[in-house]
């Protein structure tokens, strides 16, 4: 049994009638969830400006490749999972055991489960930590490298490695994941471009992948470069958007 799937965290929240993301009409509200609406953004209206890109924009464009997929001779899964700015915990977040039961549980269903067998399956699987990346701001050209940045407009991002510090905390992508991941793109007609955080002590921050990768799976992250990160209104570019779900489809069907 070999899965491939694409992992990413979506936000809930609850925003006052007349908060400062704007006024919410009815029927915006549901269950607790708010929903601004997005804009679109820039003179040639090329940028969509929203709350909540991160991560949204990747949960979006992960769900419309997956239900793109018709035919496929290996397992798919879409995982959303919460917390991640928290340290992935609780019922909800990637530390819970509830994605590997839930295999076992499949596994149990069609009469093939072992404890080994598990464990080579989560091995053999191939992931992409859909998650977003820091693009170059000339307003804050500071915290950049310049030649080590993701840009609007040059497609779906991947990041080797995150973390802090440098490296801390972060999964570190295999170079032969990444070639793979290359030549299907390539072979997709997928834009792509790698990038890191920010400079080291500058910039940095954290995904899920390192949490997949204990169970030495082949993990990397990758996703749609954004412009004020974390802000009440973030930035991305619609290219991007698309070229992320166009990468997300080439994986599942090639990977």
């Amino acid at each position: 049994m070999i899965l491939k799937f694409v992992f990413y965290k979506i936000y809930f929240g609850y925003y006052g009638k007349n908060s400062c993301l704007g006024t919410l009409e009815t029927g915006e509200l549901v269950r607790g969830l708010g929903v601004p609406k997005a804009r679109d953004y820039g003179i040639d209206r090329s940028m969509v400006m929203a709350y909540g890109h991160d991560d949204r924009v990747c949960s979006y464009s992960s769900l419309m490749a997956m239900l793109k997929v018709d035919k496929i001779d290996k397992t798919c899964v879409c995982l959303l999972v919460d917390k991640e700015e928290i340290g992935s915990v609780g019922a909800t977040g990637m530390q819970s055991k509830f994605f590997e039961n839930t295999v076992a549980e499949v596994m149990d269903r069609v009469g093939d489960y072992s404890d080994i067998k598990l464990r080579r399956a989560l091995k053999n699987s191939k992931m992409l930590s859909s998650d977003v990346s820091a693009a170059f701001d000339p307003n804050y050209p500071s915290v950049m490298e310049k030649k080590n940045s993701a840009y609007f407009g040059k497609g779906l991002v991947f990041n080797k490695y995150t973390g802090s510090r440098g490296k801390g905390g972060c999964n570190d992508a295999n170079p032969e994941f990444i070639a793979e991941l290359r030549a299907i793109m390539d072979k997709h007609d997928v834009a792509f471009q790698t990038a890191e955080l920010g400079k080291v002590d500058q910039g940095g921050g954290g995904t899920i992948a390192y949490i997949l990768a204990n169970y030495n799976m082949e993990v990397i992250d990758c996703g749609v470069a954004l412009h004020n990160m974390h802000a009440p209104w973030e930035v991305a570019s619609k290219v991007d958007i698309y070229e992320a779900m166009k990468g997300y489809y080439a994986f599942l069907l090639e990977a």
